[in-house]
């Protein structure tokens, strides 16, 4: 092997890093002298699939409820499989039934959490914190039940990056309290958008933790309340409708971000298959018994990245464009967020498809970097970066949005990390200089990592073969475990529509054997022409999971196969069991399974809260820059004001909003809201200063659609203030633009 050298930049990259992990170790070390306390929920009624570390066995099944998934571990089956399973019902008003449907209720709530001092979920980039909003993020809850009451389910796709088992334990322990067994861990499905623009610190295991730079309690129980307001909103709207399904392709839209480690699928599956991408929409329809819309429900593979990693602003992305879309046609007259209709656009196996569709290419050069490395001649895999359709990642996050929102309209191994983990994907590098296909280690990150963290068995690095260790996270337990080892993994059916929860990101092959698997068990026991959907980021976040074959490449997706080769065979083997269970009807017979932990004392956020303070002789909310007295449409108006940390907005729910715009209607003499921080055509900027100073700029993106007129754009904030010997105390405020008018000449 060549002798490593090292740029002086990396060589103070590298000094940081260890500084960063010695610090890091010590704090843990100190807030976590109680790390073995947990807290147990206790049993909703659910099934586990849990990763131990036992002893050796070899591949297959036993013929009990525990099932031997891999070389190293075995795993006891935590299924919750349900078609689903019949409650007692309590409701608040008795529910039609004299009529062939379903109850419907579909609900809608804000869980947008901390806007601001908070790293954005998904890139794994430690700059790349909150600074601001382009669109507000929101759970959308589907219920449906049989006519009787009988059988519900509940589909909750929420805007975050992949669902926390902390958030989900925390959602059915509410749920518990207020609605008995009604709403339970067999029939809830929780699935995250995965938008790489929403807020982290909301986990519970080392990795996600240290990854987030803490727990953010004020945003997790601000996503809580949204997701339990959206299961309360449809809950209390349930209604007797319909339910239809429909399918088709979008084209044009998506590109396999992996095309090395996809061709090592046996070319006689591959051609099977036009594409090296899914391309098929499945949606699922709601209306009422009148045939007006309810809801609707959109599974499509695609990475919701079309924002990049240079991004600063908390945002749903392409999916969430899409619901936006749809969202504002069907709720004629209502500002973003508002209205009865809802329309989710939810994961599915989006492992290896991205929405940059002009693929990789050096950004230093305007050369191809699609190669089996995913990196550039000079400068690295750093350089090597896919673009998106538009103009820029706002142009093209509308170009994919738009066009998913116009289909729709029409109709395991204990958990280790490798080292093209820390490479990143072609469309969100990494920080250091790590490449993809890597399946040889690197002595010196060996060295540091020994050092700190200790050395991986050998049991793990033979398990994982070809990947090598970065990180043996099955391995490490301090604070807490550094990855879940108890994992949901859930199927719930409506009529010839199964479900299947996964708790992660499949790849396209890996989607599609599952589906295969999952429709022939189920045909083999008499449900013939069953729709399988693959829904995505459900109910616990496990990283990703390839292909035997597409393992062996160690690009980015296998690395994060966090469970080792045999991963897919594990999940295939469970979801067929659960299929089964439910078309011979002994779900009951299922076991009950282990219950995961909820851990008490987490590290909390590394970016401290501050008193907010106003320049001398301006106070809060104070116009800076005003507007210009004229704009055009397709103009962009802008205000900067004297600003306060938004993330105090969080624990101070004064205002819903950030910002508004308002025109004046002289017939009323009134100022009527056109937008909100919710709307596609703003974006608030938040402007950290020093000692607690700060600016908030507001900008309106003037559409084609806004009518001439005079107008004003208005700021609410919320400001930290603390006198000496006193607790800290978040005050309201509100600022005011002077009036600017918009023409269309």
């Amino acid at each position: 092997m060549a002798k490593r050298t090292f740029s002086n930049l990396e060589t103070f990259l590298i000094f940081l890093l260890v500084m960063m992990s010695a610090i890091t170790v010590a704090l843990l070390s100190l807030l976590f002298i109680t790390s073995g306390t947990i807290e147990n929920h206790k049993d909703l009624g659910g099934h586990f699939f849990s990763t131990t570390q036992s002893p050796p066995a070899t591949q297959g099944s036993t013929a009990t409820q525990r099932s031997t998934v891999t070389q190293y571990s075995t795993a006891t089956q935590s299924s919750t499989a349900t078609q689903t399973s019949p409650v007692t019902l309590t409701p608040e008003s008795p529910l039609f039934q004299n009529f062939s449907g379903y109850h419907i209720g579909v609900g809608r709530a804000d869980c947008t959490g901390q806007v601001a001092d908070i790293n954005l979920m998904g890139y794994g980039k430690s700059s790349q914190n909150a600074q601001g909003i382009l669109t507000r993020l929101y759970s959308r809850a589907f219920i449906m039940a049989e006519p009787d009451g009988s059988n519900r389910t509940v589909f909750v796709s929420i805007d975050i990056g992949m669902l926390s088992q902390r958030l989900r334990l925390e959602v059915l322990n509410r749920l518990q309290s207020k609605y008995g067994s009604l709403y339970r861990r067999d029939n809830v499905i929780l699935s995250g958008t995965h938008t790489h623009s929403g807020p982290a610190g909301y986990f519970q295991y080392t990795v996600f933790v240290i990854a987030s730079e803490g727990f953010s309690n004020q945003t997790f129980q601000h996503m809580v309340t949204g997701i339990l307001k959206s299961i309360d909103i449809a809950h209390t709207n349930m209604k007797p409708g319909k339910i239809f399904i429909n399918k088709g392709n979008v084209d044009g839209v998506q590109i396999n971000r992996s095309p090395y480690s996809y061709l090592q699928n046996p070319q006689s599956e591959r051609a099977r298959y036009s594409s090296n991408t899914d391309k098929e929409m499945i949606v699922l329809k709601m209306v009422d018994l009148n045939g007006d819309d309810l809801g609707l429900i959109s599974w499509f593979a695609i990475h919701p990245v079309s924002m990049n990693n240079s991004n600063h602003l908390v945002n749903s992305d392409n999916v969430g464009y899409a619901s936006y879309l749809l969202e504002q046609e069907k709720n004629k007259g209502y500002l973003p967020g508002q209205g009865p209709f809802v329309a989710a656009f939810a994961s599915s196996n989006l492992g290896d498809v991205s929405p940059n569709i002009l693929g990789p290419r050096c950004i230093n050069t305007g050369e191809s970097c699609d190669n089996a490395n995913s990196t550039c001649p000079i400068g690295g895999p750093s350089m090597c970066i896919a673009k998106g359709p538009g103009q820029d990642m706002f142009d093209s996050t509308q170009i994919i949005g738009r066009a998913m929102y116009q289909r729709a309209k029409s109709k395991t191994c204990k958990p280790a990390l490798g080292y093209s983990f820390a490479a990143g994907t072609i469309d969100g590098v990494g920080g250091l200089n790590f490449t993809q296909g890597k399946r040889e280690g690197d002595p010196f990150w060996d060295t540091i990592r020994d050092q700190i963290l200790g050395k991986p068995s050998e049991e793990i690095k033979e398990c994982h073969k070809p990947k090598p260790i970065l990180l043996h996270t099955g391995e490490l337990s301090k604070p807490h475990p550094w990855h879940p080892d108890i994992v949901d993994v859930q199927i719930i059916t409506l009529g010839s529509l199964a479900i299947t929860a996964i708790p992660g990101e499949f790849t396209t092959m890996s989607g599609r054997r599952l589906r295969e698997a999952v429709q022939a068990e189920f045909a083999s026991h008499g449900m013939q022409n069953m729709t399988v959907v693959i829904s995505g980021l459900c109910n616990v976040y496990t990283h990703y999971i390839t292909t035997y074959e597409e393992y062996q490449a160690q690009r980015y997706e296998a690395a994060s196969t966090i469970y080792g080769p045999h991963t897919l065979s594990a999940y295939i083997q469970l979801f067929r069991n659960l299929a089964k269970a439910i078309a011979t009807d002994t779900v009951a017979n299922l076991s009950r399974g282990p219950e995961p932990p909820f851990f008490k004392q987490l590290i909390v956020p590394l970016i401290p809260s501050i008193v907010d303070r106003a320049p001398k002789g301006r106070t809060f909310g104070d116009v800076l820059q005003p507007a210009k007295p004229e704009y055009r449409v397709g103009e962009v108006a802008e205000v900067i004001f004297v600003g306060a940390n938004p993330k105090n907005s969080v624990q101070n729910q004064t205002h819903q909003t950030f910002l508004t715009v308002e025109k004046y209607e002289a017939t009323s003499t009134s100022w009527q809201i056109v937008c909100n921080d919710a709307s596609w055509e703003t974006r608030f900027y938040w402007h950290k200063g020093l000692l607690g100073l700060s600016n908030a700029t507001v900008e309106w993106h003037i559409p084609d659609t806004a009518q001439p007129g005079i107008y004003r754009i208005r700021y609410f904030g919320h400001n930290r203030k603390q006198d000496i010997l006193k607790p800290a105390v978040v005050l309201s405020f509100e600022g005011t633009s002077p009036a600017f008018e918009v023409v269309t000449i």
